[in-house]
């Protein structure tokens, strides 16, 4: 309603020209000055309005999304304990069974939550980080070893490009990162294909940065849907993605987690190809 509101306004404006705009400044009685003046008074009014549109337009995704995202567990928890209450309690095998799908939906729900709650609090700054300097390379390898059985039931093999032989120290929040590293690698497992490969890389960037890669040869990404890869909830495949759980959030909350620490990430895919993701780390001295 407030964006409704705000374009209304912006339409009242174009429409009036109101003459405080066009005096704040020295009164000119040249033409063609006042012309310009109006034509740029309206471009960017205009673009104002665009803005304005394309925002509306995300804020009702993000809640249809949020909706959709919290129904569909909700609605597998009730429909099995509606199934219990109206008898299937009486059957021990099938109150376990039920039982079991009901804490997995609510299992869900909660780890959507918690992901909300910790995309709130990096987007308003609250969330702080523990900075400390850890060699990325072990910290790599850990998220490996972390990820190995997911990797393997789809004969994924997850590798480093080279040997590296000697500690790469950084300084950042370690449990932060590797909770970008693990969102990263997931996203490359789910899409990956079978017997297929995501590759690290961690390579010097400039004097006091490194950039750490994440390349896959899966499923890749299309043009259209790069640009909007970071939102909430945003899914390139809308059905596929769902069924391999994950709470919408990884990729939002991986940029936001690169943001706080004022670093910088980047996304490279082609359709059918593969895709690559990296981010920077400072450097320790």
């Amino acid at each position: 309603m407030k964006e409704e509101i705000r374009k209304q306004k912006i339409y009242d404006d174009l429409t009036l020209l109101e003459s405080a705009t066009l005096t704040k400044g020295p009164i000119t009685t040249d033409m063609q000055t006042l012309t310009q003046e109006i034509d740029k008074f309206a471009r960017d009014k205009k673009i104002e309005i665009e803005t304005l549109n394309v925002r509306e337009q995300y804020r009702k995704e993000f809640l249809g999304n949020v909706s959709h995202e919290l129904k569909t567990p909700l609605f597998t928890v009730q429909s099995y304990i509606l199934t219990l209450l109206d008898g299937a309690m009486d059957d021990k095998k099938l109150r376990k069974k039920y039982l079991e799908i009901a804490n997995k939906g609510v299992e869900r729900l909660a780890y959507i939550i918690k992901d909300l709650d910790m995309i709130t609090k990096l987007e308003v700054g609250d969330l702080s980080l523990k900075i400390e300097q850890f060699n990325i390379v072990d910290l790599v390898d850990n998220v490996f070893d972390m990820l190995e059985m997911k990797a393997s039931k789809k004969d994924i093999t997850l590798t480093f490009d080279m040997e590296y032989k000697k500690p790469i120290m950084v300084k950042a929040d370690k449990e932060r990162i590797q909770q970008v590293l693990a969102n990263l690698i997931v996203n490359s497992i789910k899409y990956g294909r079978k017997k297929g490969t995501t590759e690290i890389s961690i390579e010097n960037l400039i004097k006091n940065k490194v950039i750490l890669r994440v390349t896959d040869n899966g499923e890749g990404i299309e043009k259209k849907h790069i640009p909007r890869l970071f939102e909430r909830f945003y899914r390139v495949d809308k059905s596929g993605s769902r069924k391999e759980g994950g709470s919408g959030l990884g990729l939002s909350i991986v940029k936001h987690i690169i943001e706080a620490h004022k670093e910088k990430i980047y996304v490279e895919s082609e359709f059918n190809v593969g895709s690559e993701f990296s981010f920077t780390l400072e450097k320790a001295e």
